[in-house]
Formats: structure tokens, C-alpha cells, sequence
């Protein structure tokens, strides 16, 4: 065995002992399902991860708990590494979903405050619950804003911006992301 085929076998035995380790403290963690670190996680108990799902490297999945947030990400869904999963409300992702590295899915906005008022401290503004349907493809570096819903089987091509629904099916690409066909032809 080479150092580097070495070194994934043991970053793999990591993950998964901490995958079981930490699966208690969610709302629900499937069997199977594997989160590589690093990660960064808040709100665990509003957090449900079905079966086989992957959070890849880097990612940060959040449920902002005072606020009662749910996040619930659906059987096999693969989470590539960077990628944010943030809910003030409730965001949920369907089964089968695949998220290239980079993607963004947030149901809320950060608030307006007025000047000399630090954006950090300006609370939550224009949440509203996202849905990513099953076996939706989102490729890298994908933005989806609040409010929004993505159809079954819908692909949004790399480095779009999501702010309007996209139909089961389509592909919708650009920013803000528009429908540019469909799957079926």
C-alpha cells in the first residue's frame, strides 16, 4: 500500500468512528451515514440525516436551535466538501441529492441595520423555507436563496444563484438562475 492510499484508509476509519460516534446527537442520523472532518455543526438536536447520507470536508450544516430551525437532509444525499446548509426556519433536502463542492443553501438573510450598526448584529431578515427536491444535482459553488423551492430530478448548473423556484425536472442555469431546459430533452 502507498503513503497515500494509507492515509485515505485511515482518514476514512476516522470519519466513520466519529459519524458513530456523534449520530446520538442528532434529531436522527441514519445508519450508514458518514461525515468526514473537518465539519462544523450547530443546533445538532434540529438536524435529521437520513440513511447513507455523506457530509463531505469543510462543510457547515446548522439549525439555529433558539429559533426552533429545522434542517433534514434526505437517504444518499452527497454533500461535497464547503458546502453550508443553514436554517433560521427549516430547509429541507431531499433523497438522492447530489451537491458539489462549494453550495450555499440558506432560508434567511442577514437583516438591514442601519449605518454603524454591524451587520453581524443586525438579526435574521426574509426567512423563508427552502426545499431541494429528490435527485436534484447542484453543481459547484451553487447559491439557493430563501424561499425558494427546487422540483424533483432538477439540475442548477455551477456557480448559479437560485432566488425563484425551478420546476421538477429542469436545468436552470446563471445568475439569478433561469430555466434553460430540461432533463427529458
Amino acid at each position: 500500500m502507498n503513503a497515500l492510499a494509507g492515509y485515505r484508509r485511515l482518514c476514512g476509519a476516522r470519519d466513520l468512528v466519529f459519524s458513530r460516534a456523534v449520530a446520538r446527537s442528532f434529531a436522527s442520523c441514519g445508519e450508514g451515514t458518514v461525515i468526514h472532518l473537518p465539519v462544523k455543526i450547530e443546533g445538532e438536536r434540529r438536524i435529521r440525516l437520513g440513511r447513507g447520507v455523506s457530509v463531505g470536508p469543510g462543510s457547515w450544516l446548522v439549525a439555529h436551535a433558539d429559533r426552533g430551525a429545522e434542517l433534514a437532509i434526505g437517504d444518499r444525499t452527497a454533500i461535497s466538501g464547503h458546502c453550508v446548509l443553514a436554517a433560521a426556519h427549516r430547509v429541507t433536502v431531499g433523497a438522492g441529492v447530489l451537491m458539489a463542492r462549494g453550495v450555499l443553501i440558506v432560508d434567511h438573510n442577514h437583516g438591514r441595520a442601519p449605518a454603524g450598526v454591524a451587520i453581524r448584529d443586525s438579526g435574521l431578515s426574509e426567512i423563508a423555507p427552502v426545499s431541494i427536491g429528490d435527485g436534484c444535482w447542484l453543481g459547484q459553488n451553487v447559491v439557493v436563496l430563501p424561499g425558494v423551492t427546487i422540483g424533483r430530478g432538477a439540475v442548477v448548473a455551477a456557480n448559479s444563484v437560485v432566488r425563484e423556484d425551478v420546476p421538477a425536472g429542469a436545468v436552470a442555469a446563471g445568475v439569478p438562475a433561469r430555466v434553460v431546459g430540461r432533463r427529458d430533452g
